[in-house]
């Protein structure tokens, strides 16, 4: 990442440049036409368009010199018209001169500005590697894509999470959707996904690992030492989340699902969700005992892909209103693995939401890829 942003940097310059001769031939032309147009017209204050123009793409050295070429062609066409002690173009010249000043410092604040986002931009991207770390693309018998798309166009992480980790047995995959937005949000998914690396491995039944995990966030949402207006807030606070297991050797999956939208299955192009019959809460609202817990198995074949995905996929809609239909646009898409079902989705849901989503969204894709013989 590093490495590829001053290239990105001098690219986005380019066009500025190239943008500056806009400013510059406005000035040729308003000082050639004043000068051959009759006394009666002046035309000296289109000149302040220039550093204008010029302060919407460009920083305040470059304005200041726009501008500063402004006054010097007024000041010509004084000369060359009248005189510059001349009270019309005096008084043009002194207005040219304040609103130059004027635009240089709007430049100004627009460049810190730009500064500012594009820092926020690099913490966001490095807490989103920090928190929600890519998963790779293969673990064990499992081929695995995902893809996050954020709701909010400067924000690249949210609410939403994933993660994987190996076990000695097989895999496990949690995908979640914290209720709410912003920096709790983004706190809540990094607890959870803390809590699941560290105990993923540690655990060896499955509703002991989500049993852990509604213990942990259960345990801080009703943290005593939060503030009493906080703490209200987040009482209504809950995480829904789906865990998944995948054995090596067994052509299974065990899922436990805490109040998320059922995962997909994809078995030769047919698609169905994977209803659990005793599904849990979701995490946060109640501190469940193992015994509460049932991780239901379903088939999972060489060749099958397992679609796991959160409910802003689901209640993106269109300006109908109409949901995006995930099942429909599955179907007869899976053919060529995850990462080609990922991106066929990524494309297919931006297009459905016209480009902009009401709210992030989240899927993973898992094939279980045939054992050599």
């Amino acid at each position: 990442m590093v490495p590829g942003r001053p290239k990105d940097h001098l690219l986005s310059r380019e066009p500025r440049h190239a943008l500056l001769a806009v400013p510059i031939a406005l000035i040729v032309i308003v000082t050639v036409v004043d000068i051959l147009a009759p006394p009666g017209v002046h035309l000296g204050p289109f000149l302040i368009a220039a550093p204008a123009v010029t302060a919407s793409f460009a920083g305040p050295r470059t304005t200041a010199c726009i501008g500063a070429l402004a006054v010097l062609a007024q000041a010509v066409v004084a000369t060359v018209r009248t005189s510059l002690v001349d009270l019309n173009h005096t008084f043009q010249l002194i207005t040219l001169i304040l609103m130059s000043a004027f635009v240089t410092s709007f430049a100004a604040r627009r460049e810190r500005h730009e500064t500012e986002l594009t820092q926020l931009r690099s913490v966001a991207t490095a807490a989103q590697e920090v928190v929600l770390k890519p998963l790779p693309q293969r673990i064990g018998p499992l081929r695995i894509a995902s893809v996050y798309l954020a709701a909010e166009s400067a924000a690249q992480i949210g609410g939403d999470l994933y993660a994987a980790a190996r076990t000695k047995q097989g895999t496990r995959i949690v995908i979640g959707d914290v209720r709410g937005k912003g920096l709790e949000a983004v706190g809540d998914a990094a607890l959870l996904l803390g809590a699941f690396r560290g105990a993923a491995h540690r655990q060896a039944d499955l509703s002991a690992l989500v049993t852990f995990l509604e213990g942990t966030v259960s345990s801080d949402l009703d943290d005593p030492a939060a503030p009493e207006a906080a703490a209200e807030d987040r009482g209504e606070a809950f995480i829904t989340a789906a865990v998944m297991d995948i054995p090596d050797d067994e052509p299974l999956l065990h899922l436990i699902n805490c109040g998320h939208p059922p995962p997909l299955l994809v078995r030769r192009g047919q698609v169905s969700p994977l209803e659990m019959r005793q599904p849990a809460p979701p995490l946060g609202l109640t501190e469940f005992g193992g015994s509460d817990l049932f991780a239901e198995a379903f088939a999972f074949e060489d060749g099958d892909i397992a679609l796991l995905y959160t409910d802003g996929v689901i209640e993106a809609r269109n300006r109908d209103g109409t949901f995006y239909p995930l099942a429909e646009r599955v179907a007869g898409k899976a053919g060529k693995g995850p990462d080609a079902l990922l991106a066929h989705l990524r494309r297919d849901l931006m297009r459905h939401v016209g480009g902009h989503l009401g709210d992030d969204a989240a899927m993973v894709a898992i094939e279980r890829m045939p054992r050599p013989s």
